[in-house]
């Protein structure tokens, strides 16, 4: 991760530097045209898998609408910023007096990046418009993601939804928009984002000076992100371990679990644990899903029901700071059983 940066992939472009979007070529033509004919909605949920360009795109959006204020003579397409441009380098340092990104913070003590967006982030917003409302600009907040915000923060956000100020614009991104308050995502045109195509993942990864080896474009599933993790966060090497600890035996199988546990639980893992994480609940589902196909209804219910089990064991031992040797260990004893 990026000191100065928090959040950020070894590798990655922080998203308000980057001059380049690859494989959403339909969200930017809707976003564009919707801006310039005057009807745009005051707050777009764009949605998505994580790492494949949700907060670029709303960058590049919030970058059009700052160069071209006057929604009739906008282009009709969203061009490639001009890092030269004063609204660029505005909102690339973040000094934007009319943008307004909301993230999780990160604690002061600790100096890590905190587990929530917070009320007192979404409270920066009703801030952020007070002292920009005798502009007549645009004034666009960005939340990074929404599935981010606790309760409260959801709730104050809401509030703001519902009776937004003038010539205000809510980028709302989001990973699993199931997992909003359905009073949020009724206030918001929902604008579904794909993952990349081989040739699009490509493109975006020669951007980032990578090459895109077949084996990392398969498992990355349309992600910019998931292959970062891939290559440069031991991904590969995780997914192979894991491969171990299912297909093994006895004391074979208890050494393995061992071995990728102690992987997963260094000081700075945080990174590749969300990834072990995310592929440890793709895996489940995946069966499941093969299961209901084959008429094995009973393997599927169960399959699904250890899958909300394992979730709940790991972002609890994460949240509580648990022996995460451990609770990964157990976990990986369950996974196995449905397979016997």
């Amino acid at each position: 991760m990026s000191e100065d940066r928090p959040g950020l992939l070894d590798g990655a472009i922080w998203p308000a530097e980057n001059t380049r979007l690859f494989g959403h070529e339909e969200a930017e033509s809707f976003l564009a045209q919707s801006y310039r004919s005057g009807k745009g909605h005051h707050a777009i949920l764009i949605e998505g898998p994580e790492g494949i360009g949700k907060a670029t795109l709303a960058f590049r959006f919030a970058n059009h609408v700052l160069s071209h204020p006057d929604p009739d003579a906008a282009p009709e397409k969203i061009g490639d910023p001009d890092p030269a441009s004063a609204v660029s380098r505005q909102i690339a340092s973040g000094a934007s007096h009319n943008l307004l990104h909301l993230a999780r913070p990160v604690d002061e003590k600790t100096g890590k990046v905190k587990s929530a967006i917070t009320v007192d982030e979404v409270r920066r917003a009703g801030k952020f418009f007070s002292q920009t409302s005798g502009t007549g600009n645009w004034r666009i907040v960005i939340i990074d993601p929404a599935d981010d915000m606790n309760r409260n923060a959801a709730n104050a956000i809401l509030k703001i939804l519902e009776e937004p100020p003038k010539r205000a614009l809510f980028l709302v991104l989001s990973h699993a928009p199931g997992r909003l308050l359905p009073t949020i995502r009724s206030r918001c045109l929902p604008l579904k984002l794909a993952p990349l195509a081989d040739e699009a993942l490509v493109a975006a990864l020669a951007h980032l000076g990578i090459a895109g080896e077949a084996s990392v474009l398969s498992a990355a599933k349309g992600s910019v992100g998931e292959a970062l993790k891939l290559l440069n966060y031991g991904g590969s090497e995780i997914i192979a371990g894991y491969d171990e600890v299912l297909s093994a035996e006895g004391p074979t199988a208890r050494k393995a679990m061992h071995r990728l546990a102690e992987a997963l639980s260094g000081k700075e893992s945080d990174t590749i644990f969300d990834f072990f994480v995310s592929h440890v609940g793709d895996d489940i589902m995946s069966r499941a899903r093969a299961a209901a196909g084959e008429g094995q209804i009973a393997t599927a219910e169960r399959l699904a029901r250890l899958y909300s089990e394992v979730i709940e064991r790991l972002t609890v031992s994460d949240a509580y700071n648990l022996d995460r040797k451990q609770t990964i260990i157990s976990i990986l004893a369950d996974i196995k059983q449905p397979r016997l």
